[in-house]
């Protein structure tokens, strides 16, 4: 299969911002193995932001623009050297690359981004794809932003014809209340159509070091639905889910193809 793999700041940090060591490497050593298995992974990545600011031993996510966009450039190099790094252990190449709003929403560009993905994956490599925070904005308004990237997943496995789009996350999956607030939550193991009922289930965004939360994931599964890709979303904290999710098993919340 063709999978795309999107994992949020909040499984790939601590809440210090610092790099989750141990969960990264447990995640690039499955990715590895389904990538030996035969698959073709691509992966999205946020962190960028989050590394910086563990990096430059920042009190917390800057507020200001620049001191973001400061924050996502000494992030990046960071999370891309991990990267590189644990999966050359595995015999895997990485490539990186960073997309503005424009790079989707431009005919031109986004021609040229299926193209190089699909030669990426034509030579065995692995992409990594983030939002290019350093120029980008996630401001409500902003031309070249897509925001977060649970949509720009979405984006990128409908344009590359992906067979299953995986939100990595820290929570299970939707549920049918929050389940933070309410004890008795149930998780919804599958969900066939995208309706208001579903979408009334979105509560807020997460984590302090995250942008995304489930109204842009089911934002996320609508795009990649649409374009007939599956989704599921489901918990990083164990990596290992990987398996069960690409094997069909029960994990998370999976969002079907729509029946037309």
């Amino acid at each position: 299969m063709r999978i795309v793999i999107k994992i949020g700041t909040s499984t790939l940090a601590h809440a210090t911002g610092r790099l989750n060591i141990q969960r990264m490497e447990r995640l690039c050593k499955v990715l590895s193995d389904l990538k030996n298995a035969g698959h073709e992974i691509i992966l999205v990545s946020s962190g960028a932001i989050g590394m910086g600011v563990g990096k430059l031993n920042l009190p917390g996510r800057p507020a200001d623009m620049p001191g973001k966009q400061a924050a996502a450039a000494v992030g990046q190099c960071e999370l891309m050297y991990f990267y590189d790094k644990l999966f050359t252990e595995y015999n895997h190449i990485v490539a990186q690359l960073l997309l503005t709003g424009e790079d989707i929403r431009s005919e031109q560009r986004s021609r040229n981004v299926r193209n190089t993905l699909s030669r990426l994956l034509e030579l065995g490599a692995l992409p990594v794809i983030n939002e290019n925070d350093a120029v980008a904005t996630d401001e409500i308004g902003v031309e070249n932003t897509i925001g977060e990237n649970d949509s720009l997943s979405a984006i990128v496995a409908a344009a590359i014809g992906a067979d299953l789009l995986i939100l990595l996350s820290d929570i299970d999956g939707l549920y049918d209340s929050d389940p933070r607030q309410n004890p008795d939550a149930h998780l919804i193991e599958t969900v066939p159509v995208i309706d208001a009922h579903i979408l009334s289930l979105a509560g807020d965004k997460g984590s302090a070091l995250a942008t995304g939360g489930m109204v842009t994931k089911l934002h996320a599964a609508q795009i990649a639905t649409a374009a007939g890709c599956e989704m599921v979303i489901a918990n990083g904290e164990k990596p290992e889910v990987l398996y069960d999710i690409v094997d069909g098993k029960r994990a998370g919340t999976r969002f079907l193809i729509p029946h037309s």
